[in-house]
């Protein structure tokens, strides 16, 4: 393992600060209810001990990203871009937006901007507007649009920079007090590395330390096409004091980068797997380096929970969840590999999704014996499923009451439906559910136990396991009528057993035009999918969710519609966040524009 103890020195080059030895600071108390970071606090419970208010109405309607039509236009209609949640504290409401253009190759062309608004007299008014030197790894090629995320905390904001830097701005007018970055990313002449990235949300503890994840890698164009250069969790303090530890080694079960990994079949080997007993051929994993998006989950008694996976393509199978001691020492790390046993030739009825082996969407058909020798597999790889971390995704460890730490993992064979992962506060695999791609849950406690609560989407149009449509035909409802096209927003006991769902039966697609009426089309027979990916639990359990049929929706404990509001759009869209407000607001976010609704 390797550690750096960092001095006190923060830079802040790119701006003209000089660089400086800070004094520590005093923790501000906590003060009225606010929603100041990821999924609202460090264990990232998507909770707030308020009473939501009433979907009756739109209170403000602010576009922030206005590239949506190009982000549209070159992915096919969709809108493949991660944003960050609304940080909401008092009257005062902090954005980003976005600028620039987007285009299919490099994320650079475009800028990230943070943004204070505060309610005045009722209305949501821009107070500054920072212009951030930020900008993600890749393009539109390699992953979804990563997200650009600040966080409040010790009376500032703090804001994601480049190289590997965070931005420390004054509240009040959104001034740049300091850039504060580990003397490591810079270059011997003191300037920013180009190919050094903050890749996470950065998260605040209870006692005002800050957490992000950093990547350097060896080039900005084909981001898979070089191995990775190295990765760290970084730690600073109220005072500005640094300390970081790389992930390169911290963990000894982790492949190194030039270790072979457990690679896939070939597609000219359909139906999966070949042979009860085929093995895939291995490559190289890659780098174990942090996923992108993924935001530090922080216990109460100060462990700090992330994720890595092998930086190539294949790497993505072989990653980890780990716990790290608040000295940055590795505390335990465990496999998200091999842990899934309900693939091949289980039926839906008990706990699978697949048809049945031999049919179309379904695993090889071997006979006898070799459906016993491949039962619950994976196809792709004939083992059991591994729970993989996407570069595409922004799930994030949430840590509930009693210390178990839950994760949405990403899996193939069931749909592209992943897993929703439990481990215990020592790193014992718990169990999985049958969903869990790209969400960060949400924690309800009541009657001295707690639930959890994920969107549940049951895909379609894109085969059960493979991207061929004649061995795993696109129509799921036909082709496996016993596990439908079907959408959900559902709520799971400790133990991942269903409490209730609540399903998505809208058929129509609707827009806001720009006189403010509504037109709607009925195209959608199967409904939409739940776009959200931190959804909002408030005092009484009342769920808010997004959903991509344009509407913001409030649910019941029960599973029961208490309302639901149309924003903007229906459109497909990777997975935006809610927020809520002291005052009860539910802060959302439909194509490219902030929602505020409440009575």
């Amino acid at each position: 393992m390797k550690r750096f103890g960092i001095a006190v020195l923060v830079c802040a080059l790119a701006v003209g600060l000089w660089c400086s030895l800070r004094t520590p600071i005093t923790i501000e108390a906590q003060g009225s209810p606010a929603w100041p970071q990821w999924a609202q606090n460090p264990q990232h419970t998507g909770f707030l001990n308020v009473n939501g208010q009433d979907l009756n109405r739109i209170l403000a309607n602010i576009i922030y990203d206005p590239l949506v039509p190009d982000e549209q236009a070159l992915n096919g209609g969709n809108l493949l871009v991660h944003y960050q949640v609304s940080l909401v504290e008092g009257n005062d409401v902090y954005m980003e937006s976005k600028a620039g253009n987007y285009t299919k190759g490099s994320y650079n062309t475009e800028t990230w901007h943070q943004n204070k608004f505060t309610w005045v007299n009722g209305q949501l008014t821009k107070v500054w507007t920072f212009d951030s030197d930020w900008i993600p790894p890749g393009g539109q090629a390699d992953f979804w649009e990563p997200v650009y995320h600040a966080v409040l905390a010790n009376g500032f904001v703090y804001d994601p920079g480049a190289g590997g830097s965070i931005f420390k701005l004054n509240k009040s007018n959104g001034t740049a007090i300091e850039r504060i970055v580990p003397s490591q990313f810079l270059h011997p002449d003191g300037t920013l590395s180009a190919h050094t990235f903050t890749v996470s949300p950065l998260t605040t503890d209870s006692a005002g330390n800050i957490y992000y994840n950093v990547l350097k890698i060896q080039d900005n164009g084909n981001f898979y096409g070089m191995d990775a250069v190295d990765s760290w969790l970084v730690k600073v303090a109220p005072d500005d004091t640094i300390s970081m530890v790389s992930y390169t080694g911290l963990n000894p079960a982790a492949p190194k980068s030039t270790d072979l990994c457990l690679g896939i079949f070939s597609s000219s080997q359909l139906p999966w797997p070949p042979s009860a007993d085929a093995v895939p051929p291995s490559v190289p994993c890659g780098l174990q380096r942090v996923g992108l998006n993924i935001a530090p989950a922080i216990a109460p008694d100060g462990t700090i929970y992330t994720l890595t996976r092998g930086h190539f393509l294949i790497g993505a199978r072989h990653s980890f969840l780990l716990a790290i001691n608040p000295n940055l020492t590795l505390k335990w790390a465990t496999s998200l590999r091999n842990r899934f046993h309900d693939g091949c030739g289980v039926s839906p009825a008990t706990g699978g999704t697949l048809p049945p082996n031999g049919q179309l969407g379904g695993c090889r058909d071997l006979g006898p014996a070799g459906n016993t020798a491949i039962l619950g597999n994976d196809p792709a790889q004939n083992t059991p499923g591994a729970g993989r971390i996407l570069d595409d995704e922004s799930s994030t460890p949430t840590v509930a009451p009693d210390g178990s730490i839950f994760f949405g993992a990403y899996s193939r064979y069931n749909y592209a439906q992943g897993h929703l992962m439990r481990f215990s506060a020592n790193g014992d695999y718990l169990g999985a559910f049958g969903f869990g791609w790209d969400s960060t849950v949400a924690i309800y406690q009541h009657d001295s136990t707690y639930s959890v609560v994920i969107k549940n989407n049951h895909y379609s149009g894109l085969g059960s396991y493979c991207n061929d449509p004649t061995i795993c035909p696109t129509d799921r409802t036909a082709t496996n009528p016993a596990s439908p096209e079907e959408f959900f927003v559902t709520q799971l006991s400790p133990n991942l057993t269903i409490e209730w769902s609540f399903k998505n039966t809208n058929t129509q697609s609707c827009t806001r035009n720009a006189n403010g009426s509504i037109t709607c089309l009925s195209d959608h027979p199967n409904s939409f999918e739940w776009c959200v990916n931190a959804p909002v639990i408030d005092r009484n359990g009342v769920v808010y969710a997004n959903s991509e049929d344009g509407n913001l929706y409030a649910i019941n404990q029960g599973g029961t519609l208490k309302q639901k509001l149309f924003q903007q759009l229906a459109l497909g869209a990777a997975y935006t966040p809610t927020s809520l407000g002291g005052d009860g607001k539910i802060y959302s976010q439909n194509a490219g524009h902030l929602f505020v609704v409440g009575k």
